[in-house]
């Protein structure tokens, strides 16, 4: 009985994830075929017990990162974000991206058998468990969300950090929006930056808000926010020059939301990016 309802409680919110950009993504696959993928996120936090030792904790996760992660064909990227300005400095999140909802699964079950090999005396399998656990508190937030077809892929940088700015949105959903108007401003605005160095979209698909939207913007530098803001205002008045067709076109693009939203930034920790 409890699958039943877990699994009536995703497909409704699927269904209502997908109505704001349904007609929006069926006019992308018309150009071109667009699949979007599946992203977990795992929202933990560091041990606050003043007498954890944090000295091990990269050679800790990179071990367990290049014999299971990379290792694991159905896990198509994988990343690890440290808070930089956020409501809570101790976040840490841990990002999956997968073809299909079924490789999440299929994964898990990849993943303890690579475990199993790394690890093939239970000992020291949990002795390195048990360390890596150490670091983190027990409490931690689970969250799946869909891409969505507004991206710039990230550009190469040579293995650095980089700074990735959350822009969470909460949509409206009240059968009023104009979806059309946020594909125009990735068009005509977003994808006119030099400032950018990537940028994402998804939405909620598994998780506590199903309103939930957020765009990822990713910089080089935390600088370089500032300056993009400072740019995506001259494409915006260069793109609508009139005051009153630039109004009303803000006025339109923002009836998609509820004019809720939330802004995190964090800082990428590079050797365990896949």
């Amino acid at each position: 009985m409890k699958t039943t309802v877990r699994l009536l409680v995703l497909m409704l919110a699927i269904c209502v994830s997908t109505n704001f950009y349904s007609q929006e993504e069926a006019k992308e696959s018309s150009q071109q075929e667009f699949k979007p993928v599946y992203i977990t996120m795992t929202t933990t936090h560091w041990n606050d017990d003043p007498e954890t030792d944090f000295s091990g904790w990269l050679d800790t996760e990179k071990e367990y990162f290049e014999k299971v992660i990379k290792k694991n064909d159905l896990v198509m990227s994988s990343g690890v974000y440290t808070h930089y300005f956020t409501p809570d400095n101790s976040e840490i999140v841990m990002v999956n991206v997968y073809k299909n909802w079924a490789d999440i699964e299929k994964a898990e079950e990849i993943n303890q058998k690579l475990i199993e090999e790394a690890w093939p005396e239970e000992k020291d399998r949990q002795a390195f468990f048990e360390k890596q656990r150490g670091y983190y508190k027990p409490d931690h937030k689970d969250e799946i969300y869909l891409s969505m077809p507004f991206m710039i892929p990230e550009a190469d940088n040579g293995g650095e950090s980089r700074i990735y700015y959350i822009r969470s949105s909460e949509l409206a959903m009240n059968g009023n929006g104009k979806p059309e108007k946020f594909r125009e401003h990735f068009e005509k605005v977003t994808k006119k930056s030099k400032r950018l160095k990537g940028y994402y979209t998804h939405r909620h698909l598994w998780g506590s808000n199903s309103r939930e939207m957020a765009e990822v913007f990713v910089f080089d530098k935390l600088g370089d926010i500032e300056d993009f803001f400072d740019e995506e205002q001259e494409i915006v008045n260069s793109t609508w020059a009139d005051e009153e067709e630039r109004n009303t076109f803000f006025k339109d693009l923002n009836s998609n939301f509820t004019g809720k939203h939330a802004d995190y930034v964090y800082r990428s920790v590079p050797e365990l990016q896949k």
